[in-house]
């Protein structure tokens, strides 16, 4: 159980951050490793909640699917407070970054100021199941290509959290980012999720910048193969689902 002193410590790590520099690398990249959000003792127990069935609305096999091999776990609204409270910590940081995106393509910044307030908007339009994620991955598993988008309600960053030791815990299962650029051959990204440290990508596309202007770069995001081990990862989204 987290304690006010935790969840003190959480929201310090979060404004502790360069977020200057993470915008700066949103832009240039797509994407912004963050420094430990969580501690190894944290990771350890949202990883052990994937046992609890009773913590979870839906249980999704992705190779049933075809969305890869390996599983993925929706959690309730009854979110683990360092979940919930991680989600809460994040959401101002991002949403000056997601405002900024809006104005340079032109696009409505429908986003509240207060967390609550938009999932309060996106249930009255009918997205009112939760999408924050837990996945697990063993040897052979990968997750496709894809984007989470759930709906017209849409916040345009999200962040996933290593939950486990690469390298120790498991190898391969990198996380990949696949952009394709106005008029230009796509590029490819991959980064490697350290324990407790949070990786931000855009949910659906960002701004890049053309001769005509801002365009809008469509980016997909997946996992490469797990090579041995057992990979756990925490998805934070900040819509809910339809």
């Amino acid at each position: 159980m987290s304690t006010t002193t935790d969840t003190a410590r959480l929201h310090q790590r979060v404004a502790a951050a360069d977020w200057t520099h993470l915008a700066e690398e949103l832009d240039t990249h797509g994407c912004a490793l963050t420094p430990r959000l969580l501690t190894p003792a944290q990771c350890a127990r949202i990883a052990g909640l994937y046992e609890r069935e009773e913590r979870f609305r839906s249980t999704i096999d992705m190779a049933r699917h075809r969305f890869g091999s390996g599983q993925y776990r929706y959690f309730t609204h009854d979110l683990p407070e360092p979940v919930a409270e991680l989600r809460a910590a994040l959401y101002p940081r991002l949403l000056t970054i997601a405002r900024d995106w809006a104005e340079r393509l032109g696009r409505p910044a429908p986003w509240p100021d207060s967390l609550e307030k938009w999932l309060a908007m996106c249930h009255e339009a009918g997205q009112d199941r939760s999408a924050q994620i837990l996945l697990r991955y063993g040897p052979g598993d990968w997750n496709a290509l894809h984007r989470d988008v759930f709906g017209d309600m849409l916040f345009p960053l999200q962040v996933v959290i290593g939950l486990d030791a690469y390298g120790t815990d498991y190898t391969g299962g990198e996380f990949l980012l696949v952009e394709q650029r106005p008029r230009a051959q796509s590029r490819g990204t991959t980064a490697v999720l350290q324990q407790g440290h949070g990786l931000i990508f855009t949910t659906r596309d960002r701004p890049v910048a053309t001769k005509r202007g801002w365009s809008a770069g469509v980016m997909r995001h997946g996992v490469s193969t797990v090579r041995s081990g057992r990979r756990h990862a925490l998805g934070l989204v900040f819509h809910d689902a339809a």
